[in-house]
């Protein structure tokens, strides 16, 4: 209770008052929920409450996770709730040095916070003893489907006691996570907060635009846009580069997140941007999943996204914990299909905006060679077109 009341938490969401009751009885669980609900304190309070009897020092919760972002995530959320419980957690991830982790692992904890390739590695090192672990927990396991790690999971299950808790958390349920359900939990519990789609909480606009004015309109939009944290996400991660430093050339500090960026940029990019250091940051799907910073009150997809699915992961970045936000969509006539699917979820038309001074007019530049137009799907990765020069782009100063 010294830890909820240090998160600031009054009331509990809906995943956590079907969750928590479920798992303090120790049944297994498969939960899904709508992004942004609280879902790892619904699987994090069990946990402490359970291990505050029993023997200290050995790991007897495992939390798998597909990302370190996720990763670090979850541990700080365990932190703050163990508060004045002496439990202590773990983080275990590739990406940096394992020494680190091994020294943490030898002065004991009780709560593993891992992604699946660094923890089979210590597992196989005997850094890290899986026989005394009493509760499994498989969060975004549809994501670490998608990452290709379900070999690794099905490894990682076969190597802790088959007498155990399993809670199992996924935000779709393709064929092959729900066969992983039915192969390693026991009876479990569904909980279901509702078809997917996104939070109340969340207004949504569509701004229609020619596809060579999308940059030009983004800056417009930052310009109005009075917010400390603005996430923008782009389709691929050249394009993600690409903007933030059209972005940076119209005065703004901001920065980026996707797959190319080392271990350390990554945290970088999000300690500033979580501090505000950076009050932009434009990232790809990789930080749509689990991005928990309460503070962004904008989501602007500079790209489309490829499914309904992936646009409410997105936008359930901003309106968390009952906060409001906004989402923005640049969208061009190949977006047509997407936007119908979208409001048939939401059962409204999206709102569409033209911005009365922008200029819309100019053509788009002469095609000198084959290349796809900005913002559109490119078949194959393409060098940046030539006739998209920053200083073209980007708004004179006054």
């Amino acid at each position: 209770m010294q830890g909820i009341k240090l998160a600031g938490y009054e009331t509990a969401t809906p995943i956590q008052e079907a969750a928590i009751p479920a798992a303090l009885r120790g049944r297994d669980i498969i939960g899904t929920a709508q992004t942004g609900t609280g879902k790892t304190a619904a699987f994090v309070l069990p946990i402490l409450n359970k291990l505050l009897e029993g023997p200290r020092g050995t790991p007897r919760a495992l939390i798998v996770t597909p990302t370190r972002e996720l990763a670090e995530q979850i541990h700080q959320v365990t932190k703050t709730l163990s508060t004045g419980t002496g439990l202590r957690s773990a983080t275990i991830y590739g990406g940096v040095g394992a020494d680190r982790q091994i020294k943490a692992l030898r002065q004991g904890v009780e709560i593993l916070v891992a992604t699946p390739g660094r923890l089979l590695d210590l597992i196989q090192q005997r850094h890290i003893k899986t026989n005394h672990i009493e509760i499994l927990v498989l969060d975004e396991a549809d994501r670490m489907f998608d990452m290709g790690f379900l070999p690794d999971v099905r490894r990682i299950i076969k190597a802790v006691p088959a007498e155990r808790q399993t809670m199992l958390f996924s935000a779709t349920f393709p064929p092959e996570v729900e066969l992983l359900a039915a192969q390693s939990l026991r009876e479990p519990q569904r909980i279901s907060m509702g078809i997917s789609k996104p939070a109340v909480t969340v207004t949504h606009a569509l701004y229609p635009v020619p596809p060579h004015l999308k940059s030009a309109l983004l800056v417009k939009l930052l310009k109005q846009i009075d917010s400390d944290s603005v996430l923008v996400f782009t389709r691929t991660k050249h394009r993600a580069d690409k903007v933030a430093r059209q972005i940076a050339h119209a005065g703004f500090r901001v920065t980026s997140l996707h797959g190319n960026r080392t271990q350390g940029q990554r945290q970088n990019a999000l300690s500033g941007f979580k501090s505000g250091h950076f009050p932009i940051m434009v990232a790809t799907d990789i930080a749509a999943r689990g991005l928990d910073i309460e503070s962004i009150t904008h989501v602007i997809n500079y790209d489309m996204p490829d499914t309904a699915d992936a646009y409410i992961h997105r936008i359930g970045r901003t309106g968390r914990a009952q906060r409001t936000g906004d989402a923005f969509t640049l969208v061009t006539p190949e977006d047509n299909d997407m936007i119908r699917t979208l409001e048939r979820i939401m059962k409204q038309p999206l709102e569409r905006i033209t911005l009365p001074d922008f200029d819309y007019s100019p053509p788009p530049p002469p095609r000198s060679a084959p290349h796809h137009r900005e913002g559109q799907r490119p078949p194959r990765p393409a060098p940046t077109p030539k006739s998209f020069s920053k200083n073209r782009l980007a708004p004179r100063r006054k």
